[in-house]
C-alpha cells in the first residue's frame, strides 16, 4: 500500500472552517503566480481586509488560522532575523509563509475545478489528421536518432490524448441532467439544426478516417512492437532524470506504461478479441445523441399542437369526404389525412355474412362498437332517473329474519333442562345453526377469567368442565368436545 496513505495536505478543503482556509491559500496562490513566493502575515491580512466577507476578521484569528496551515504542511514558515528589533519580537518570531509543493498543485487544481464547465470539448477531426500523418512516419523511426523518435512518440501520444478528452467532455455533456432537461425544452428547437449538422459530420469525418487508422495500425502493427516501441524505450532512458537516477533501473516501469499507450491507440481502431473498438462505440453513441435530439425535437412539436384545436379541419375534411366521387378517391384522400404511420387495425369477432376470403371489408356491412376512452378520470354518463320504493320488500325480509330468529330461540331453549344445558346427555341430532350457537357460548365463556357469558337472548350462564368428553350429534357429523355443562341463573 505504498504511496496511499493520508493526504494531510488536503485536509483545509473539507474541514469546518474551509472558507476561510481557502480564501487565505488562494491569496497565497495569486501572489505565488506573480512571483511573489514569500509574505509576511501583515501582506496577508491586507489581502484578506480587501474582501467584505472579512471585515470582521481578526488578527489573532489569521495566526490561528496559519498555524493550523502549517499544521497541514501547506505553508512552510521561515523566520525573518532581519525584522527583529525588540526582544518581543524575537519571541514573537515574525515569520514569512511559502507555499508547499503540495499545495501549489492542489490549489491548481480547485482553479481547474472552478473553471471546468468553461473548458468545454468539441470534435475536432484535425486529429485524426495528425495521427495519420504520425502513423506513416513510424517507418522512418527504426533508424531515426533516439531524440527525435522521443519527440515523434510525444507528438503522436499528445494528439491521442487530447482527441479522447475532448470527444468525452463534448458527449458527456449530453448525459448530464442539466443538458438532458434543456434538450427537452423549447429553446432547444432553435439550435437542434445546428447540433445535429455538426454531430452528423463529425460521424462522417470518424468513419472515413477510423477505416484509414485501421489500416495503418494493422499495417505498422509488427514494426511497431518488434522495433520501434523498444526504440521508444531507449529514447526514454536516454534522457537523465535525477529521481529516476536515485530509485535505480526504471526500464519495467517505462516498458509497461509505453506498452500500455499502443495498445490504447491500438485498440481505439481496431477490433480486439470479442471487443469493439471506441471509434466504433464513439459512433454508436452520437447516432443515439442525434436519435435523441430528433425524437425531443418532434415530442416538444406534438406538446405544442396539442393545445391547438382541430374542430374546424376535421369540418373541413367531412366536407371533401362527402364530395368524394368514389371510394378510390376516398382512399386518396384518407390516406393524405390520416398517413401510414397513424393506420389502426381493429379486429373483432362478429360473424361475417361471407365466407369469402377475397372479399374487401368494404363489400361487409357496417358493425357499431362502442368505444370508451382509456384515461383514468374517466367515468360513464348515468341517466338521472328515480328510485323505486322497496320498503314491503325490505319489510318482508324482516319480520321473515325475526321468525327465523324466533324459532331458532325455541330450538336452543328447549334444551335448558333444571337451569343447565348438559352437552352429554342431548341424545338427539342438532342442526348446524344450533351447533353454531352452542360454541358461540362456550367460547364468550372461556375467554371470561370467571368463566361467566351472558345469551343474545339476556340470560347470564357459567361455564363448567368435567373430566373426559363427550359427542355432540351433529346433522352434518359428529362433534368430539370435552365435557361442558352451561348453568344459568
Amino acid at each position: 500500500m505504498e504511496h496511499f496513505e493520508q493526504i494531510n495536505e488536503t485536509s483545509y478543503l473539507s474541514v469546518q472552517n474551509a472558507p476561510v482556509y481557502r480564501k487565505i491559500m488562494r491569496c497565497f496562490y495569486r501572489e505565488y503566480e506573480k512571483m511573489h513566493f514569500q509574505l509576511y502575515k501583515e501582506d496577508i491580512y491586507r489581502l484578506l481586509k480587501e474582501d467584505e466577507a472579512f471585515e470582521a476578521y481578526s488578527m489573532e484569528q489569521l495566526v490561528q488560522d496559519l498555524e493550523a496551515l502549517v499544521k497541514w504542511k501547506n505553508l512552510t514558515p521561515i523566520q525573518d532575523p532581519g525584522k527583529v528589533y525588540t526582544i518581543a519580537d524575537y519571541k514573537n518570531k515574525q515569520y514569512r509563509y511559502t507555499m508547499s509543493e503540495y499545495a501549489v498543485e492542489i490549489e491548481r487544481l480547485t482553479v481547474r475545478l472552478e473553471n471546468l464547465f468553461l473548458e468545454s470539448g468539441n470534435l475536432s477531426t484535425n486529429f485524426f489528421v495528425r495521427l495519420e500523418r504520425s502513423l506513416d512516419e513510424a517507418e522512418n523511426m527504426e533508424n531515426a536518432e533516439l531524440r527525435m523518435v522521443n519527440e515523434w512518440w510525444q507528438t503522436l501520444q499528445e494528439d491521442f490524448k487530447r482527441l479522447n478528452q475532448n470527444y468525452q467532455d463534448y458527449l458527456r455533456d449530453f448525459y448530464s441532467g442539466k443538458t438532458e432537461k434543456l434538450m427537452k425544452s423549447v429553446e432547444f428547437m432553435v439550435h437542434k439544426d445546428k447540433f445535429i449538422k455538426y454531430l452528423n459530420e463529425f460521424v462522417q469525418e470518424l468513419q472515413r478516417h477510423s477505416k484509414r487508422m485501421e489500416q495503418l495500425l494493422e499495417k505498422n502493427t509488427e514494426r511497431m512492437e518488434n522495433t520501434i516501441l523498444d526504440r521508444v524505450v531507449a529514447s526514454e532512458l536516454d534522457i537523465p532524470h535525477a529521481l529516476l537516477e536515485i530509485h535505480g533501473n526504471a526500464e519495467p516501469s517505462i516498458r509497461e506504461n509505453v506498452y500500455g499507450k499502443w495498445y490504447s491507440l491500438k485498440n481505439w481502431f481496431v477490433d480486439g478479441q470479442g471487443q469493439e473498438c471506441e471509434a466504433k462505440k464513439v459512433l454508436k453513441i452520437t447516432s443515439d445523441i442525434i436519435r435523441n435530439i430528433i425524437q425531443n425535437a418532434a415530442l416538444i412539436v406534438q406538446v405544442q399542437n396539442w393545445g391547438i384545436s382541430r374542430k374546424d379541419d376535421y369540418k373541413k375534411f367531412l366536407e371533401l369526404f362527402l364530395k368524394c366521387e368514389d371510394l378510390e378517391e376516398a382512399h386518396k384522400l384518407s390516406a393524405h389525412v390520416f398517413g401510414v404511420q397513424q393506420i389502426e387495425h381493429y379486429k373483432t369477432n362478429i360473424p361475417r355474412d361471407e365466407d369469402g376470403i377475397n372479399n374487401s371489408v368494404y363489400q361487409e356491412e357496417p358493425a357499431l362498437f362502442l368505444l370508451k376512452p382509456h384515461t383514468r378520470g374517466y367515468r360513464e354518463r348515468k341517466d338521472r332517473t328515480g328510485f323505486a320504493d322497496k320498503s314491503l320488500e325490505k319489510m318482508a325480509q324482516r319480520e321473515s329474519y325475526l321468525r327465523q330468529a324466533q324459532k331458532q330461540k325455541e330450538v336452543v331453549l328447549r334444551y335448558i333442562r333444571e337451569q343447565k344445558i348438559r352437552f352429554a346427555e342431548i341424545d338427539e341430532v342438532v342442526s348446524e345453526d344450533t351447533r353454531a350457537i352452542f360454541l358461540q357460548w362456550i367460547a364468550q365463556a372461556n375467554m371470561s377469567s370467571e368463566k361467566m357469558g351472558r345469551t343474545e337472548y339476556g340470560q347470564e350462564y357459567q361455564l363448567r368442565k368435567k373430566e373426559g368428553s363427550c359427542v355432540l350429534k351433529c346433522e352434518d357429523g359428529d362433534l368430539k368436545m370435552p365435557d361442558y355443562t352451561l348453568e344459568f341463573k
